[in-house]
């Protein structure tokens, strides 16, 4: 449980994926895992037809997020959807982006209520929702409207993966690698580099996060040799954090900022571009990584696969990842202030 008493809410995402799959079998597994209580947001007659097609008792309790705590025990807490959701496994169909939408915006209308500690978000096909009619890029910055929505304040949402083997931020996230250029600039950088710090020491316990920041181009750049961005673009933002009092070093050679010795000198790696960031924590991390956005007035993370439709009503998934989401929601909530309740 976290420090305030909260369930965290668990979001539905993809119903003919293998979330309500991995969120059903966990439960089972509760008291061997050690979970912290959440509510799954969904419709108590898909995940009723899940369970008996994957074989599992699991009994709901449609409950109010402030009776999901005393409920855990006994049943798996569902706080219920206003949609009706058919999809089958591996099938997505005309309820499913519905559902996950709706899913999302009730769990974060919940905690920034107060009625939970944390967001925990399963995965969700953005393909599916594209074909909805929905304009996000993606779950991040979906959240990051939602709160900005709810607040009126700006909301700048940072990804990062962490595990306790490796953490890594993508500087620039969803675009092709040929606008990757064009899009980074030294004030995005240091702005990554100031939420990261500043999230990693209040919600993280980290008093003085130490931050390696990749460069661009093979070998840094070798001052040049190989492009001007390092030398132009990343290492002034390097000069502008050290200059606010973050710890951060670079740009250093991506090629050579991952292997054991040189992760025991970081908390942190500020990656460039998507698969800079992504390729070693999946490698190093696969299973247990999770996706934490930083930035955000709540606490979110998510289980760092997607939707596995291949899998999906076998029983065959790894829930490893969803168990780590939870658990780490539920330590960073505990140090986070809890929202005031609505």
């Amino acid at each position: 449980m976290t420090a305030h008493g909260q369930p965290l809410a668990l979001t539905l995402g993809e119903p003919a994926g293998i979330g309500p799959d991995l969120t059903l079998g966990i439960w089972r597994r509760r008291t061997e895992l050690d979970l912290p209580p959440f509510y799954l947001v969904g419709d108590p007659d898909f995940l009723k037809h899940r369970a008996r097609a994957l074989g599992l008792d699991v009994p709901l309790a449609v409950v109010a997020p402030a009776e999901a705590v005393a409920a855990f025990a006994r049943a798996l807490p569902v706080l219920p959807l206003d949609v009706t959701v058919t999809a089958e496994p591996r099938r997505p169909d005309a309820t499913s982006a519905p559902a996950a939408i709706a899913s999302i915006r009730l769990a974060v209308a919940d905690v920034l209520a107060g009625h939970a500690a944390a967001v925990v978000t399963n995965p969700v096909a953005k393909n599916v929702l594209y074909r909805s009619g929905f304009t996000e890029p993606g779950h991040t910055e979906f959240l990051a409207r939602l709160a900005e929505e709810a607040t009126g304040q700006p909301v700048r949402p940072v990804m990062m993966l962490w595990s306790a083997t490796l953490a890594v931020v993508p500087v620039t996230i969803h675009m092709p690698l040929k606008d990757v250029v064009s899009h980074l600039t030294t004030e995005l950088i240091v702005e990554t580099g100031r939420i990261v710090a500043r999230d990693l020491s209040a919600r993280f316990g980290i008093a003085r996060p130490r931050m390696a920041v990749a460069g661009l181009n093979p070998h840094a750049g070798e001052d040049g040799a190989l492009g001007d961005e390092d030398r132009l673009v990343v290492a002034p933002a390097v000069a502008q954090l050290r200059a606010e009092g973050i710890d951060a070093v670079g740009p250093m050679p991506a090629d050579t900022m991952f292997h054991e010795t040189a992760r025991a000198t970081y908390d942190v790696a500020l990656c460039m571009y998507h698969d800079q960031a992504l390729i070693p924590i999946k490698t190093l991390a696969f299973e247990h990584a999770v996706n934490v956005t930083l930035g955000l007035p709540f606490v979110r993370t998510s289980p760092d696969h997607g939707t596995a439709f291949d899998i999906a009503g076998t029983g065959r998934g790894d829930p490893s990842s969803l168990v780590a989401a939870l658990i780490l929601a539920a330590r960073i909530a505990s140090r986070t202030p809890a929202m005031a309740p609505a």
